[in-house]
């Protein structure tokens, strides 16, 4: 009885975006309202001193963007929130994509004035693989921002998906007066000298209330005419459509001045799906299993640079975690015992004794586990949908300093084991070639190598339009494809082969030429 209330008090999601519509700022406010923090930190302000929770590494200070996903967990009443911040910028759109793997819903943001923007579409598309439940917060209604019924059609049109509003503002940019809860149906204002806290008053006013021309006034007409029309035109909010990922409930506010930010919160805790089924090659995992299941999402190497630790994050499916109790890692078959896993508040860390399914738990690695792995009691298991994309960049690598070939080596495996990019090796010559989703991954790759394992490498260009994993029925056609094309293959870190098409044209050429094999632009097939 004890792991089914648990399971149903758990709410897990992501905050995904483009750069810039806020997804940081947001979650600052929701630990805010959760009583996580205390005061509300900035992503960039010079009035304010304090970073935001969730940017914890020294690039992400520096540079005002997220770089890595960070995990938060915090109370809110009786509910235990899971929440998973990503980086927007596309250059990380990997670390994003398998995050959307370890949750049960998503919360997207969107800026009022630009609209939906290309990352947010990319995005989308992942969730509407898994028929992940979405639920839109259109951000930033304190500046000017395009009408609220153009931004539900573009959202509809855009994101392909039916909207239904559950909040409405009342006016937008400096006239900007608050947010009409539709979900409770009352006025919500909230009060307060200082933003970066959560103490203030809030009122509740209903619709009919002669009251309410006091707060919104020259306002209420216009506000009473355009909930008709949403009544008119949008059917009734339904529960169920919602979590089978039909409908997306909308919300307005501004994240920055506390608006509409509570109104989500609340609705998002009675609404949002506790922790459901996850899909292996085997089986479909109830989370009500007693025993335990898990997989790992993402491994964030040197979390803390000191005593370099390597931390893995593991999604808990089914069952329960405890301390010190030996489980299986399927790939090596062999059990291990974990003395310290830790629950996170971004990188402040604390040891618990359990854990149940929907939390994320941190797992001290040494270097064994990657990205997918599978924990059980005893049952051999592998979780699917953790999907590795095909990269957009490549260059070769070659080592700079002779005497650190081995540092080097160990370096790039780790790194790819952490999945900041992928390794392919030329059929022709036998050169190590990297492929990243984003030029910044170079940069990255290279100091940490400098940085953390004392080798040098450089980058030398080469011209490549696109990666594919090639597999066909027809083994004579595959051969006469190898020969062909002997120059652009190669092999990825698991021996699967690769064609690396130098031009659109010769890509399109091969798939016209060949068509009995089949071109895969993900490494899961």
């Amino acid at each position: 009885m004890e792991l089914k209330q648990e399971i149903e008090r758990r709410r897990t999601f992501a905050i995904i975006s483009h750069p810039d519509a806020g997804k940081t700022t947001l979650t600052e406010k929701l630990l805010l309202f959760g009583g996580a923090i205390h005061v509300a930190g900035a992503v960039k302000s010079n009035k304010i001193k304090r970073g935001a929770t969730s940017d914890f590494m020294e690039i992400e200070r520096q540079r005002g963007i997220s770089v890595a996903t960070s995990v938060m967990g915090f109370e809110y009443g009786d509910v235990k929130i899971n929440i998973l911040d990503t980086p927007g910028h596309e250059d990380f759109a990997e670390d994003t994509y398998r995050t959307l793997t370890a949750v049960d819903s998503v919360i997207i943001v969107i800026d009022g004035a630009k609209g939906v923007e290309t990352q947010t579409r990319k995005l989308m598309e992942v969730c509407r693989m898994r028929n992940t439940p979405v639920m839109v917060f259109v951000n930033k209604l304190d500046r000017p921002c395009k009408d609220p019924f153009d931004l539900l059609d573009e959202i509809e049109r855009e994101l392909k998906i039916q909207v239904r509003p559950l909040a409405w503002p009342i006016s937008t940019g400096p006239t900007f007066k608050g947010v009409y809860d539709l979900y409770a149906d009352g006025l919500s204002l909230f009060f307060a000298e200082d933003r970066q806290t959560a103490e203030g008053q809030t009122l509740d006013i209903k619709l009919d209330d002669p009251a309410i021309d006091e707060y919104i006034n020259p306002f209420t007409q216009h506000l009473r005419d355009d909930l008709e029309l949403v009544e008119g035109v949008y059917p009734p909010f339904e529960l169920d459509s919602y979590r089978k990922g039909e409908v997306a409930p909308v919300f307005f506010g501004s994240a920055l001045n506390n608006f509409g930010v509570r109104e989500l919160l609340d609705c998002f805790v009675r609404i949002a799906p506790s922790p459901g089924k996850s899909h292996t090659l085997q089986r479909d995992v109830s989370p009500y299993e007693e025993k335990l299941t898990g997989f790992v999402f993402k491994i964030h190497a040197n979390m803390d640079p000191n005593p370099r630790d390597r931390i893995a994050f593991l999604k808990i499916c089914s069952g329960r975690f405890e301390r010190n109790k030996p489980y299986l890692h399927v790939p090596s078959g062999k059990t291990i015992k974990f003395a310290s896993p830790t629950a996170f508040m971004a990188e402040k860390k604390s040891v618990i004794d359990e854990a149940y399914p929907g939390d994320i738990v941190g797992l001290h690695d040494t270097g064994n586990f990657k990205i997918g792995d599978t924990f059980t009691e005893g049952e051999t298991l592998r979780f699917t949908g953790i999907p590795s994309f095909s990269p957009e960049l490549f260059r070769y690598i070659e080592n700079a300093d002779p005497m650190k070939f081995k540092q080097l080596a160990k370096g790039i495996d780790q790194l790819m084991d952490e999945g900041v990019a992928q390794l392919f090796t030329s059929r022709m010559n036998g050169r190590k070639i990297i492929g990243t989703v984003g030029a910044l991954q170079f940069e990255v790759i290279e100091y940490r190598l400098q940085h953390e394992y004392g080798a040098k490498c450089r980058y030398e260009p080469i011209q490549i339009h696109k990666a594919c994993w090639v597999e066909s029925d027809d083994e004579e056609q595959m051969n006469d494809f190898r020969k062909r094309k002997f120059n652009s293959m190669a092999f990825d870190k698991h021996g699967r082969e690769v064609f690396l098409a130098d031009t659109s044209y010769a890509l399109s050429l091969a798939q016209e030429k060949f068509p009995d094999i089949r071109f895969h632009f993900t490494s899961e097939f």
